[in-house]
């Protein structure tokens, strides 16, 4: 895994900071350095400045754990449909009559935060047809901290629309994200792992396209998204074109109470 120093973290965190102030993200949030950022290339292997392995070797003596399966209530989002349009992936009825953006980094600690809070009061309205997600995955976090793991991870989450198992997917993702926003650890070979947690998601299709980095140009193109929709950090929500408030991102009942006062519940 790429451990960075104290002093590059320290900065990173200061931008987060700035970027925090500048969405009204009461809480805190990850940002950008600039807004040109493209997305960069898929790597084959994990990075490494001590020699140690890092999550997800294939050395079956390897002491990185073993991935973990996704919150139970993802299962409830196994038969909605979920589709790609330019850069965004949507999860839900397209013809839902109430919308929620979501802009995300897979390796944003807030954006796991999210997931794991507020993100869950959407999961029922979802499976009921009430409201469709509409996801755009950023890659910013690899250019400011080094490796290659929000690309791959993105990378990885399109290819999970095509096997048909993106909401379940996208939950253990975030699920499985290192502790250590620093740390590279969703190589390839980990988000396979990660994979095996999801039900009838691994095969060769998938697989390949994991390994060999097949979806790399369109984790460019929703960079190119997400800069184009002058989102500032994630994560960024919108419920029907009205920004969420920052304080309630990140518990499930403050959202729920959002929703419900948007009409959705």
């Amino acid at each position: 895994m790429a451990v960075h120093k104290a002093g590059r973290k320290a900065g990173r965190v200061a931008t987060a900071v700035a970027a925090a102030a500048l969405i009204g993200v009461a809480a805190s949030a990850c940002g950008p350095d600039d807004d040109n950022g493209k997305g960069g290339s898929v790597s084959e292997k994990p990075a490494s400045s001590s020699g140690a392995k890092s999550p997800g070797s294939d050395d079956p003596k390897s002491d990185a754990p073993e991935a973990k399966a996704p919150p139970a209530a993802s299962a409830q989002l196994a038969d909605v449909p979920a589709s790609v349009k330019g850069g965004v992936i949507t999860v839900g009825d397209p013809k839902a009559k109430h919308t929620v953006k979501v802009y995300e980094d897979p390796r944003c600690p807030f954006c796991k935060k999210f997931e794991d809070g507020g993100a869950q009061a959407l999961v029922k309205p979802v499976a009921d047809g009430k409201v469709k997600v509409e996801y755009t995955i950023a890659s910013f976090l690899d250019k400011n901290l080094g490796g290659s793991g929000s690309v791959n991870a993105a990378n990885a989450l399109r290819a999970a629309v095509e096997a048909g198992k993106f909401p379940q997917f996208h939950a253990a993702v975030f699920a499985n994200q290192a502790e250590e926003e620093t740390d590279d650890a969703y190589t390839p070979a980990f988000l396979l792992k990660i994979a095996d947690q999801v039900e009838g998601l691994r095969g060769g299709a998938f697989d390949k396209a994991v390994t060999n980095g097949t979806y790399k140009k369109w984790v460019g193109e929703a960079m190119e998204s997400f800069s184009a929709d002058g989102v500032q950090g994630t994560p960024t929500v919108f419920i029907d074109g009205k920004k969420s408030k920052g304080d309630g991102l990140y518990e499930q009942a403050a959202f729920a109470k959002e929703l419900k006062a948007a009409g959705i519940s």
